[in-house]
């Protein structure tokens, strides 16, 4: 495990499922659909039983980071407060990526359908 790794660790006693659920609501529209959809990801990649317990880990300190109320740039600052929460995700998106199944992939587009009925699924392209 690397001091990045280390890193992460402290942020999992910040992650719990309403935790999770309501920061993502709150943030999905300012932070971006981007964002949201590499959480949701996450998040489902953590549920899955056959996830690695090092890769849940990693998933769980970086939500917990997303949770975090005070974290290295707050999210209230306009364009910049997300960079932090992005880098995070990103991070352990591509850490964890070969647990995001296609199973993974449609649970998260669902659920931006649930919270974006105008969302266009290219707007997700490139991404996992």
């Amino acid at each position: 495990m690397n001091a990045l790794d280390n890193n992460y660790n402290k942020y999992q006693k910040y992650f719990s499922d309403d935790q999770f659920w309501g920061k993502l609501k709150r943030m999905a529209r300012k932070a971006g659909i981007k964002i949201a959809y590499a959480a949701l990801l996450l998040y489902y990649v953590l549920r899955n039983p056959a996830t690695p317990k090092a890769d849940r880990t990693k998933i769980i300190g970086a939500l917990g980071y997303l949770i975090l109320p005070t974290d290295l740039i707050p999210d209230f600052l306009p364009v910049v407060g997300y960079t932090d929460d992005l880098a995070a995700i990103m991070w352990a998106l591509y850490s964890v990526a070969k647990n995001i199944t296609p199973e993974v992939k449609i649970m998260a587009r669902e659920k931006l359908g649930e919270w974006f009925q105008d969302y266009d699924s290219s707007d997700l392209e490139g991404m996992s």
